[in-house]
């Protein structure tokens, strides 16, 4: 069987995938986002940058797996960053930033692009290769200022893609979005649905190498 492994340290994209029957092997990436942005360049599309993101992520935990000794699995890589006046936010990282930013968004509207990276490796080699982004329009909320501090001081949002969430406690500042909610979540399942159908993975095979198909 094959297994999932997700490159990624988001209990949140964890979350989803339990939620919708995975069971993954989770290996965190040692990518360096900033270098690889900058590496880039400043004329690289956001949907390339946040998928080159998502690559780079899943190669990265590649040689550990296989000196695992796993023979057969799919990797997925995943990066989210905000799209907002033309510029690619990631994770403010302080609250200084958080609150900057969440002065641009409030009462207005942005997009959230997820890169997607699946890599399928059986004995050692790359035998499938699929990759995409995906785009989520978020509708933000002006929140009360006293609130807008309160969320702050918890320290969520300064290190989320965008200095939100949606299913957390950044939720209650999102008025709707126009597209997939998992995508902003931090993995999209249906563009991941598709991505392990292009290397040869079915989700009923994923189901049941998690025990949960009989």
């Amino acid at each position: 069987m094959t297994a999932f492994v997700l490159a990624s340290a988001s209990p949140a994209r964890l979350a989803v995938l339990r939620s919708a029957g995975v069971e993954p092997i989770v290996r965190v990436s040692g990518v360096d986002e900033d270098a690889l942005i900058a590496a880039l360049g400043a004329e690289a599309s956001p949907e390339h940058v946040v998928t080159e993101l998502a690559r780079a992520k899943a190669k990265d935990v590649l040689p550990g797996l296989t000196s695992e000794g796993l023979s057969d699995f799919v990797v997925v890589g995943c990066d989210s960053m905000l799209l907002l006046d033309g510029e690619l936010q990631g994770k403010p990282g302080s609250v200084e930033v958080a609150r900057s930013r969440w002065a641009s968004m409030a009462g207005r509207s942005a997009t959230l692009l997820t890169g997607h990276s699946v890599l399928r490796v059986v004995n050692g080699s790359v035998i499938g290769d699929a990759h995409e982004s995906s785009a989520t329009v978020v509708h933000f909320a002006s929140p009360e200022d006293s609130d807008l501090e309160a969320y702050l001081a918890t320290g969520e949002p300064l290190q989320v893609a965008g200095a939100f969430t949606l299913d957390s406690l950044g939720g209650w500042f999102v008025e709707r979005i126009d597209g997939d909610p998992s995508s902003v979540i931090g993995i999209g399942l249906p563009l991941v649905r598709t991505l392990l159908g292009r290397v040869g993975v079915g989700i009923a095979e994923l189901w049941a190498t998690s025990g949960r198909t009989a």
